[in-house]
Formats: C-alpha cells, sequence, structure tokens
C-alpha cells in the first residue's frame, strides 16, 4: 500500500496540465447550441407544432399525438445533425441520480430496410422497467411497470450520440417513481396559490413562477491519490488516515488564485455546460483546500433542477479528461469544510415583478411583506416535511454529526 502511495504522489508532482480546445467564437453564439430550445424549435417545427410546444410550457396545455408526431420528426432531425444515433428518456429516479436507456433511431422501412425512425408516440411516453427502482415500499416486485412522459418544459439536449428528453417516471397506478413528478406539482401548488394572493395587488397577474439560482460545491483529487484511497473510491469520503498539517486554519484557500491544472479544468466544462444550455457564470475556490464552486445565472426551478442534474454527471466526465475525480459528498473530509449546495430561491409574477423582492413604493412593499410572511409561515407550518426531504445520512453528517 505505502509504495502504490509513494506512486501516486510522484505521478501527480510529475503531471502537467491538460490543454483545452478554446472555442473560436463568442460564449453567446455557442450557447445552448447542443439543445433543442426555441431558436431550433422554430427552425425545425412548423408554425402549428411550435405555437402548441410553447402553449403547452406556458400554460400547461395538453400536445395531441398529431402535433407530437410533428415535434419528433423535427426533434430527430435537428439530434442527427448534431450527430445523435440513440434518444433517451433521461429521469430522475429515487437514486440521487439519473437515468437512461439508449434506443437507436432505427426501424423497418416499407421494403424490410433500415431507416431512421423517431414518432410522437415514442418521444411522449415509454415503458422502462421499474422493479429495480427504489418506489418506497409502494408495490410489490412484480408490479414491475413504470412509465416515463415527457417532460415539455424541459428541453431536450444532445450529449455525446445520444438525444436525452428530460422526462417524469411515474408507477402504472400514477404514483411518484422520481423526484420531478412531485416537484413540478408543487410549483403548480404554488404557482395557483401565489397567483390568488398577487392579484390582490395586480389583477393582470395570472401567473406566476419559481425562480432558482443554485450553487454547486465539490472537491477535486487527483485520480492516482483518489485510486489509492480505497475508502474514498466506495464510500465517497475518507474513513481512515489522519489530519493533514494544513487544512483551512489560515483561510487562505477561499477565493484564492484558482491553480493552472484546476482553471483548464473549470474551462472545459464552462464551455461543454454552455452548449448545453446551462448558464454557468461564476468559479471560485472555495473554503477547504480542494474545494471549488460553480454556480449559474438564475432559471426557472424545474429547468433550474435538471441543469443542476446534468451538470453533476459532466462535471465528473470532464474532470477525468484532467486526470482529476470529483467528490460530492457533503462531508467528503473530517474536521473541514462539507460541501453544500446553496440554493437561492425567488418568485415571479408574469408582468416581471419579484414577489420576493422589496418594492420601491408602499404598495409594493406591502406585496413583498406578504409574501414574505406567508413564506415563513408555509416553513414553519411544513418544518417536518421539509427537514424529511433533506434528511439523508450523509447530509446529517454535514450538518453536525462527529
Amino acid at each position: 500500500m505505502a509504495t502504490i502511495r509513494f506512486k501516486a504522489i510522484e505521478e501527480v508532482i510529475n503531471r502537467e496540465p491538460v490543454s483545452v480546445e478554446m472555442p473560436s467564437k463568442k460564449t453567446s453564439d455557442y450557447f445552448g447550441e447542443k439543445v433543442f430550445g426555441r431558436p431550433q424549435m422554430e427552425e425545425y417545427l412548423s408554425n402549428e407544432a411550435y405555437r402548441n410546444v410553447i402553449d403547452s410550457i406556458n400554460q400547461g396545455t395538453r400536445i395531441d399525438r398529431k402535433i407530437a408526431n410533428q415535434v419528433a420528426i423535427g426533434m430527430k432531425a435537428w439530434a442527427i445533425e448534431q450527430g445523435a444515433t440513440h434518444y433517451t428518456h433521461w429521469f430522475q429516479p429515487l437514486t440521487d441520480g439519473t437515468a437512461e436507456k439508449h434506443d437507436a433511431f432505427l426501424e423497418y422501412g416499407d421494403n424490410g430496410n433500415m431507416i431512421e425512425s423517431f414518432s410522437g408516440k415514442l418521444l411522449a411516453q415509454q415503458e422502462p422497467d421499474a422493479s429495480s427502482f427504489p418506489s418506497g415500499g409502494i408495490r410489490q416486485t412484480f408490479e414491475a411497470r413504470g412509465y416515463t412522459a415527457w417532460d415539455v418544459s424541459s428541453p431536450a439536449f444532445v450529449i455525446g450520440t445520444t438525444l436525452c428528453i428530460p422526462t417524469i417516471f411515474v408507477s402504472y397506478t400514477g404514483e411518484a417513481l422520481d423526484y420531478k413528478t412531485p416537484f413540478i406539482k408543487s410549483l403548480q401548488a404554488v404557482d395557483k396559490a401565489a397567483v390568488a394572493v398577487a392579484q390582490y395587488f395586480d389583477k393582470d397577474v395570472k401567473k406566476v413562477k419559481t425562480n432558482l439560482g443554485w450553487e454547486q460545491e465539490y472537491f477535486l483529487i487527483d485520480r492516482a491519490l483518489y485510486n489509492a484511497r480505497p475508502d474514498l473510491m466506495i464510500t465517497g469520503r475518507t474513513l481512515m488516515g489522519h489530519a493533514s498539517a494544513k487544512d483551512q486554519q489560515l483561510d487562505d484557500h477561499y477565493f484564492g488564485s484558482i491553480p493552472e491544472r484546476v482553471s483548464k479544468f473549470m474551462i472545459e466544462l464552462e464551455i461543454t455546460c454552455h452548449k448545453l444550455g446551462i448558464p454557468i457564470k461564476t468559479r471560485h475556490n472555495e473554503v477547504a483546500p480542494n474545494q471549488f464552486e460553480v454556480a449559474p445565472i438564475y432559471e426557472e426551478a424545474n429547468l433550474a433542477n435538471d441543469h443542476n442534474q446534468l451538470l453533476m454527471d459532466v462535471m465528473k466526465r470532464v474532470a477525468r479528461h484532467h486526470k482529476f475525480e470529483v467528490l460530492l459528498h457533503e462531508k467528503p473530509f473530517a474536521q473541514i469544510n462539507g460541501s453544500g449546495k446553496h440554493n437561492n430561491w425567488s418568485l415571479e409574477t408574469d408582468t416581471g415583478v419579484i414577489l420576493l423582492a422589496p418594492g420601491k413604493n408602499p404598495k409594493g412593499n406591502l406585496q413583498f411583506l406578504t409574501f414574505v410572511v406567508n413564506a415563513i409561515a408555509a416553513v414553519y407550518n411544513s418544518q417536518d416535511l421539509l427537514r424529511a426531504s433533506i434528511l439523508t445520512a450523509s447530509n446529517s453528517h454535514r450538518l453536525g454529526a462527529n
């Protein structure tokens, strides 16, 4: 074991930063190029299909099978131009991660030849085997059916050669088997309740959306050193060993100059995220040694959540290009800061008013105070449920155990 560690340390000392190919154009020119967003939909869909999708996003209206077929054809054409050969329903089961099953754009043609094909039926719904996913004990193993259903409000994107379609995941009888389904329901509930209150101040308010700006902290560990630690590899945190000679006692890492090798990783991560439509804006050293943070511009909460899930996956892939491993465990090392995911949350009306920002006149300020008081009351009245929603073993460890 000692020999392995010495070799790992020697490898780290002699390691050079990986070069990153910089784009030849501005960030705004390639931002979202791997996303089937509104500009792409305008180009690849008919006016009728485009209007139907936008109405579904903004107002929650249904999309019929005819329109779904039109969307599927346009989405497939765009995805193939991006190099996609497969598609997947990308969902968030109760595993604290994402899941995907890839199928090729491949069917038999009329003459028995193979053709690229994708239909509205395949876009709208699929049936992955749900028996091996956590279900909270709501059904027996033999009741294996699970259904993924297209979430129109979160745009599809291409990673590598796969078109990823964000979806919910529910059982045959309609129970949620994922985190997205109850999240979307909660956003709808907040919208309905907030509109009722906001209309006391402005009758023109028809919709209130929830905005979210997350901050993702993480540790970067050299891959050779990571591979020399079975505890890190298996659990994501250290279970043995002694404290390092220097931790965060001098507070010299926080907001310090970013090391060149880490900077190269961050640059490639940002380029990849921007192509996927994730609006990454901030990067910096965090408090603990080898701890860093990335944060985006705020977005609508459902999309922001999808982007955070996607970022954590992309982050691990990019890290391996640079001979790093990313640790996202809430408390990977004893006696030093753990990794958090701060969430900055707000409400915005369709008239452009931020409901949790102080008003510029007495009426606006009364509206602000009304929503602040209601938010505080909601947290107080639902504190047990809120606490249970974050009560994982690792997060409890970060928040005070030991």
